[in-house]
């Protein structure tokens, strides 16, 4: 065990630590205040704070952890071995910045809090980001900061014992649209025949209708391949899917449809099935309720896994609201579009509830891309991308996580890196 002492350890300090060392390296710790009890120990110890006491490991401190609230912050970001570092501190450190507390920055997601732009969905812009601005949102960075603090402690003290800890993948699809033209209702697929009519668009006149009376297969029923593909597969994946409206009145399902709910249902026998927020659901707490009770009578289970629609996270509301409603995991910490870890760690973590100071059971899940984050890069660089991303995971023991669409599985040439990646990602059996 190490032994940490701290002259006031706050709510801050204990989930940073506990989240590198715990969650990240597998390592035993405990907290003190008191100089006798830390003099007296003789096991492994640091400290931490303005002042060294001794001749002990000091890892001194910036003042992050030991204010609260939030306010704007002047982050200088230098670089560092082969990696980033902000919050520099003196030489008398073990390290010569303050990992606590940039670890925390980006894990609280401190800069969501701040006064930022918002692209016309209200979320926050990757390029608002530190991590975009400074080089290094492709990069898992908390871990490795992580995986560096567990080298020097060994360094010192060669008799701790860390937990083994393997990595994993878990693959996501998001089906907020599982089927083109099936369980659309009355209405809804009226309006499409009338639209493709006003637009002249034969062809697909032909396709809705072959599907609606049964001679052809809906295109964005994918789900047996999906089936099929992870059936045997000991690694994670679960599918969500939105049981409210969507932003385009057209592109919504009829929930109600048996079809969707034997689909769903059908899934739930071999993998996870998780809800998707719809978007206007996440202005109302009575609304996310009704929706949660909806797939849960599906599965007749309890809703364990979630995602918001279009991927918006507006900080603290939406989590606030997700543990009201005892949602245990989140999913959502993404970047639509942009290719990388928007809380810069492939660890899952607590959310730290800044306004509060508290720290909440609701585990934040961070995912390294969507496949709308590769529209403007080629087929052939697509895999590259991926599989680097994937070997920084692994390289520090995290947990890869992908989000795919139903519609990414269609039988197609553009499709087909998707379906083998998707395959192989599936394939990897990491715990063994």
């Amino acid at each position: 065990m190490l032994l940490i002492y701290t002259s006031k350890p706050t709510q801050r300090i204990t989930y940073i630590f506990n989240h590198i060392c715990k969650r990240i390296l597998g390592l035993k710790i405990n907290f003190t205040s008191s100089i006798e009890e830390f003099i007296a120990y003789s096991g492994p110890k640091i400290s931490y704070g303005k002042k060294e006491l001794g001749n002990e490991l000091f890892f001194q401190s910036a003042e992050l952890l030991f204010q609260e609230g939030f306010d704007s912050i002047d982050v200088v970001v230098k670089d560092w071995e082969e990696t980033k570092c902000f919050f520099t501190v003196g030489k008398n450190s073990s390290l010569p910045f303050d990992i606590f507390s940039a670890s925390f920055y980006l894990l609280s997601r401190y800069e969501e809090y701040l006064p930022h732009v918002k692209d016309h969905k209200g979320r926050f812009l990757a390029s608002e980001s530190i991590a975009f601005k400074f080089g290094f949102l492709e990069s898992p960075i908390v871990d490795i900061w992580a995986y560096k603090f567990k080298e020097l402690l060994l360094k010192y003290f060669p008799e701790l014992i860390f937990k083994d800890k393997n990595p994993n993948i878990h693959t996501l699809v998001n089906a907020s649209y599982p089927l083109l033209y099936k369980s659309k209702g009355l209405l809804r697929t009226s309006i499409a025949y009338l639209d493709d009519l006003i637009n002249f668009n034969l062809k697909n006149i032909f396709n809705r209708t072959t599907v609606l009376f049964g001679f052809r297969k809906d295109p964005y029923n994918t789900f047996n391949w999906i089936i099929n593909t992870v059936k045997k597969s000991k690694n994670k994946l679960t599918v969500f899917f939105l049981l409210g409206d969507s932003k385009n009145y057209q592109e919504s399902l009829n929930s109600q449809k048996s079809a969707l709910k034997l689909l769903i249902k059908n899934i739930a026998d071999y993998k996870e099935i998780g809800l998707l927020f719809s978007f206007d659901a996440l202005q109302s707490l009575f609304v996310q309720n009704e929706e949660k009770e909806k797939i849960e009578a599906i599965i007749n289970r309890r809703l364990v896994s979630s995602i918001n629609d279009q991927y918006l996270v507006s900080l603290p509301h939406n989590y606030r609201n997700l543990i009201e409603l005892e949602v245990k995991k989140d999913f959502t910490m993404v970047y639509e579009t942009t290719i990388g870890f928007r809380a810069s760690t492939c660890t899952p973590f607590l959310f730290y509830d800044l306004d509060y100071e508290i720290v909440s059971p609701l585990l934040i899940h961070p995912i390294a891309m969507t496949t709308k984050a590769f529209e403007n890069v080629s087929t052939s660089k697509k895999r590259d991308f991926v599989e680097k991303i994937k070997n920084s995971v692994l390289d520090v023991n995290g947990t890869f996580s992908m989000i795919f669409y139903n519609y990414n599985f269609i039988n197609s040439k553009r499709n087909m890196v998707w379906k083998k990646l998707f395959s192989d990602l599936n394939k990897l059996q990491l715990n063994e």
